[in-house]
């Protein structure tokens, strides 16, 4: 049975100009996180009214999106479960830990997203004929470093499609080097947009197929980033 939306959460999604039925949908979503995150470390927000406030955060990437949507290192959902409500992509959640994995899963069925959960390392999934440069977006969300999250994302990507990660504080040695991997793994960093704060999102366009050498094997990109 779908769970009640929480009130909070959707009265803080309304005022902020979140569309009232989207805002219901996405209320069931931190209905469905708040209860599991009592069994499952999914987020450190103990509100509605908090959880929101990184749905909102996840938002202001959906103009950014094309279907479909690969989301890696999915977690609880952030930012791929609000972008599929908000804009109707169908979605692809890669999750390695399987507790979570099996959040999504649920999460997915009880929202009636059309969306798949895949219990994968982006390394190894990657590799698959499934998943490699078939999808339109990709999204991820505290992995690593930027030239990390550039290698585990643009694999997936069809050429002519957009790597779109939200960052915080950048140095400009992490920025020349994700710009460099960008090219390396055959894409380019088209733009880095600046939000409130510290934060920012990095564009990466696919400009040509990624070298099969890429990603490397599970734990390489972390470990020893691309031009970084």
């Amino acid at each position: 049975m779908t769970p009640l939306p929480d009130p909070d959460a959707r009265s803080r999604l309304v005022d902020a100009g979140i569309d009232a039925a989207v805002a219901e949908r996405l209320a069931v979503y931190t209905t469905l996180v708040l209860q599991a995150n009592r069994r499952v470390n999914l987020t450190g927000a103990k509100t509605g009214t908090a959880f929101a406030e990184h749905i909102l955060d996840a938002l202001t990437l959906r103009a950014d999106v094309d279907d479909p949507l690969i989301d890696v290192g999915s977690g609880n959902g952030l930012p791929g479960i609000p972008l599929a409500i908000a804009t109707g992509v169908r979605v692809t959640l890669l999750e390695p830990i399987k507790k979570r994995a099996s959040f999504l899963d649920a999460a997915l069925r009880q929202l009636g997203l059309h969306g798949r959960v895949v219990a994968e390392r982006a390394e190894d999934a990657a590799r698959s004929a499934d998943y490699r440069e078939g999808f339109g977006t990709a999204t991820a969300r505290a992995v690593g470093a930027a030239p990390t999250v550039a290698e585990l994302t643009v694999p997936f990507l069809r050429v002519g499609g957009r790597a779109v990660l939200q960052r915080g504080a950048m140095q400009d040695r992490e920025r020349h080097a994700v710009a460099d991997a960008a090219l390396v793994l055959g894409a380019m960093l088209t733009e880095e947009r600046l939000l409130a704060g510290e934060r920012r999102v990095l564009i990466l366009q696919k400009v040509a197929s990624t070298s099969p050498r890429f990603p490397r094997k599970n734990g390489i990109p972390a470990k020893r980033p691309l031009c970084l």
